[in-house]
């Protein structure tokens, strides 16, 4: 009988989910003659049974500049805390683990990739652990996966925060401005540094290293003082003072639900009680996570799909494909759900301290 595998993204989109997705369906059905079906919406889509796309070469010809994901992903969808709603209305949360496993049989799936970060790896070592036939492919803008180089979807983030960077000095200098600028990452600071020194930040507030506004309004007082009149200053969504907390914005029906934000706006609060100066906020936001990937992210998007399908092959359930160095390797899940945070003490916060950037 002619083997079947399944695909699914899970956790937020980010570019390059579609190169990945092209690149199963092409090696799959090029090298072994395998279908493919994409799962909707994630690990949701998994347990709610909902119809699933068969794919073949002609379907993704056209994926690989795409961004997004024409599967659909769920950023909360956990099979381990699945929200089912009771015959009163109510939500009640259960493990329906077992059964999301259940549903990989019934479509008979020889196996299922995972496209996903952090929390989608998790959730696929935990399915792995109970025997689900799992291959895991790392994901994520915030680069913040352990045991990879590097995640596709970042070199885009990165280059779209670089380009707002650019745009932001022309105007801040033509008005003479302090301009801050609040970028994802959650709880570390990969975009924020690397977009900020490509983009010539004179500083940088990243989760790793806790700041004290004082040491930036000093940074910009220096460079007005050197006749400088504009600064730009770049704030990690996770970031927080010396002493204080990270900031979240507070949704869902209960309350209960946060996502970070708001840091951006505190500093640029912070920096207008302390110096004579306009200062403007902008938050990118998801202008991070859109748009056509990178040609770097389409290229490691395509090695690591294709990388992922032979390891089907080999039946390497549990593992997850990575990048080290400039190969790709194989890696159990287990070793990749630590964050991977900015090390406030590398060359990397050296070389940008050298160059002038403050981190508060």
């Amino acid at each position: 009988m002619k083997k079947r595998i399944g695909i699914l993204t899970g956790g937020g989109d980010a570019p390059g989910l579609n190169a990945v997705i092209r690149a199963v369906v092409l090696t799959a059905t090029r090298c072994y003659d395998w279908d493919v079906l994409g799962i909707r919406n994630g690990f949701d889509g998994l347990y709610a049974g909902t119809p699933a796309i068969p794919l073949g070469a002609e379907d993704v010809s056209d994926l690989l500049a795409q961004g997004g994901t024409i599967l659909g992903a769920a950023n909360r969808g956990s099979p381990f805390a699945q929200r089912v709603r009771q015959p009163d209305g109510s939500e009640k949360v259960v493990d329906v683990s077992h059964e999301a496993i259940s549903r990989i049989a019934d479509r008979e799936l020889h196996a299922l990739i995972v496209a996903g970060g952090d929390g989608t790896m998790a959730i696929a070592h935990r399915l792995a652990c109970l025997g689900a036939p799992i291959v895991g492919v790392p994901k994520t803008i915030d680069n913040d996966i352990s045991e990879t180089d590097v995640t596709f979807g970042f070199n885009t983030a990165i280059q779209t925060a670089t380009e707002a960077l650019d745009k932001l000095r022309t105007t801040a200098e033509s008005h003479h401005r302090i301009m801050v600028l609040e970028l994802m990452g959650r709880h570390a600071g990969w975009i924020a540094l690397k977009a900020g020194v490509a983009g010539g930040a004179d500083a940088i507030l990243i989760p790793e290293i806790p700041f004290r506004i004082d040491v930036v309004s000093e940074k910009i007082r220096q460079l007005q003082a050197e006749g400088r009149r504009y600064s730009l200053v770049v704030v990690a969504e996770g970031a927080a003072p010396v002493g204080g907390d990270q900031m979240y914005y507070i949704e869902g029906r209960n309350g209960s639900e946060g996502r970070l934000g708001g840091m951006g706006h505190r500093v640029g609060n912070l920096l207008a009680d302390r110096i004579e100066a306009e200062v403007r906020v902008t938050v990118l936001g998801h202008l991070q996570r859109g748009g056509r990937p990178s040609p770097r992210d389409r290229w490691l998007a395509t090695r690591f799909g294709t990388a992922a399908t032979h390891l089907v092959a080999k039946q390497r359930w549990g593992h997850m494909v990575a990048l080290q160095g400039t190969g790709i390797v194989t890696i159990p899940l287990s070793r990749a759900l630590c964050m991977k945070r900015v090390d406030p003490c590398g060359d990397m916060v050296r070389m940008a301290r050298d160059l002038g950037t403050v981190f508060g």
